[in-house]
């Protein structure tokens, strides 16, 4: 007793190796597109590189998701570690505004590590606190 009950041509041969080869190109197009977000967040040197690499594997079959990872990989992110910071530019509590309770020196640090933009902020800052 045979499982089917005509003889196989050519043609289903090549029906069955095209099968194949849309099978195997769909698993390679997911492979490709679930690691597209973490590879772009290296290249990039993000620093979240790992958070975008999950990101982009889990949101994968979801989309919604996985075009979030793709976002956040071109996103430019600036990471302070406060830890690494001279002494004398920590934030300590005793520099807070009791009024408004932000950190008077956030504008000091923001001018160091960003250059002249930042140090234009600084400046108008300072006028803005001298005209109130």
């Amino acid at each position: 007793m045979d499982l089917i009950d005509f003889k196989l041509d050519g043609y289903d041969y090549a029906t069955f190796l095209i099968l194949l080869l849309v099978v195997i190109a769909f698993f390679y197009a997911m492979i490709t597109l679930g690691g597209l977000p973490g590879k772009l967040a290296e290249k990039r040197k993000h620093p979240h590189a790992e958070s975008v690499k999950l990101g982009g594997w889990i949101g994968l079959f979801t989309v919604f998701p996985w075009i979030h990872a793709l976002i956040w990989a071109y996103h430019d992110s600036l990471t302070i570690d406060v830890r690494k910071l001279p002494k004398d530019m920590r934030d300590t509590p005793e520099d807070e505004d009791p009024e408004t309770g932000e950190v008077a020196r956030t504008v000091a640090i923001q001018a160091t590590l960003s250059g002249t933009e930042a140090a234009d902020a600084t400046q108008n800052a300072a006028k803005d606190g001298a005209s109130s």
